[in-house]
């Protein structure tokens, strides 16, 4: 399912908001299949991101108050192209091997990155833009090809989508050519688990840490 400007303007039956509202977390059902599941308890973290803790303990922590979603309205439908789309635009993919001379580097992009680089650019400017950590969420996929790839997944109540740096569009994420592997826990920014994708998409052949 793609989201459009006009498809969503019809759907909405309250009056659009300009702030995000946010649904706790006890009074949201996350088991629609909008949703992508998840096994219970934690998982390992991946090496980059552990790195990446390491130098910035204060992005890793756990989340105040937590939401299950955000109450997607045009307005911040609007919010979300537009940041997927400057990034994509101002960020010049770099392998981290050949801009960092490591197999594995997640930071901020200063202008090249790699696909870890763009997820943390995306999630940084959805925050600062009053979005609550806890619905974005940085995830492991892997592409049909068996190579890993990072997706930020943002938790709305349509539905958990994702910001890709390989495609201009948002899309939900059962519509996206990726098996689901892990993502960052909504209770804790430090903290991964393990997500169900069943879908019978892609062929799995490669690890990932």
């Amino acid at each position: 399912m793609r989201f459009n400007t006009k498809g969503l303007a019809a759907a909405l039956i309250s009056a659009l908001m300009a702030l995000a509202v946010t649904v706790p977390a006890q009074a949201f059902d996350t088991t629609n299949v909008a949703f992508v599941q998840t096994v219970g308890g934690t998982t390992s973290i991946p090496v980059g991101h552990a790195e990446f803790c390491r130098s910035r303990p204060d992005e890793c922590g756990p989340n105040a108050n937590p939401v299950a979603a955000v109450s997607l309205d045009e307005g911040l439908w609007q919010q979300l192209l537009t940041v997927n789309a400057g990034i994509n635009q101002a960020v010049i993919p770099v392998t981290d091997q050949d801009l960092y001379q490591v197999a594995e580097f997640w930071t901020y992009p200063n202008g090249y990155g790699d696909c870890e680089d763009y997820v943390l650019a995306k999630r940084r400017a959805l925050i600062e833009a009053g979005w609550p950590a806890s619905a974005l969420l940085i995830s492991v996929v892997k592409q049909a090809n068996g190579e890993g790839h990072a997706v930020l997944l943002v938790r709305t109540d349509r539905g958990d989508l994702v910001l890709d740096n390989q495609v201009g569009t948002v899309d939900l994420w059962s519509q996206t050519p990726y098996k689901f592997i892990k993502r960052q826990s909504q209770a804790n920014a430090g903290q991964w688990v393990d997500m169900i994708d069943t879908r019978d998409i892609v062929t799995v052949t490669a690890g990932i840490n």
